[in-house]
């Protein structure tokens, strides 16, 4: 595996860091190293899936995702992380939960690499939504049909409802 010949860090904050790399016959390269991250599909008894809306700083704006987080607990995996997740953020749990595969989110710029699930819920939640959130709860296919057609603006949200989907549909 190629090294880069030098490289130093330019920021390290809480969630992510920053690092410049020298690479020969390329020059310097900024990568943006952060936390693996999970999303998860969950899915009511009556095949509806629950959403999250949430203010996003960097766009300025509110999106509509799939429930999502960092895996920045030391020794938690991945399908611990996303029911855990799920349940901050929404109220609900997640039981059955199946591995959909995982992505790289953009590798020009960062590592960013995401673990997606799907799992079922109970009709109801079991306790409340993290403060900041609102929970949405419409039908899968309405969502996957958004996703097909281009009309989610969160890229990780339309990669796990597609995933969610396939996984679905006979072979």
């Amino acid at each position: 595996m190629p090294e880069p010949a030098a490289s130093r860090v330019a920021f390290a904050g809480r969630y992510l860091t920053v690092i410049v790399e020298t690479w020969p016959g390329i020059g310097d390269w900024e990568v943006l190293r952060k936390h693996g991250a999970v999303a998860i599909v969950p899915i009511t008894p009556d095949d509806d899936v629950i959403l999250v809306r949430q203010f996003r700083v960097p766009i300025r704006q509110e999106l509509v995702e799939v429930p999502a987080g960092l895996l920045d607990v030391d020794g938690e995996d991945a399908v611990t992380c996303a029911e855990r997740e799920l349940h901050e953020e929404t109220g609900y749990r997640a039981h059955g939960t199946r591995f959909l595969g995982g992505q790289y989110m953009s590798p020009g710029t960062t590592d960013d690499y995401v673990h997606f699930f799907v799992g079922e819920t109970d009709a109801e939640p079991s306790g409340p939504p993290e403060p900041g959130i609102e929970v949405l709860r419409r039908p899968f296919g309405e969502m996957v049909d958004s996703a097909r057609t281009g009309k989610l603006r969160d890229a990780m949200t339309t990669v796990a409802l597609l995933l969610a989907a396939a996984q679905r549909s006979p072979s």
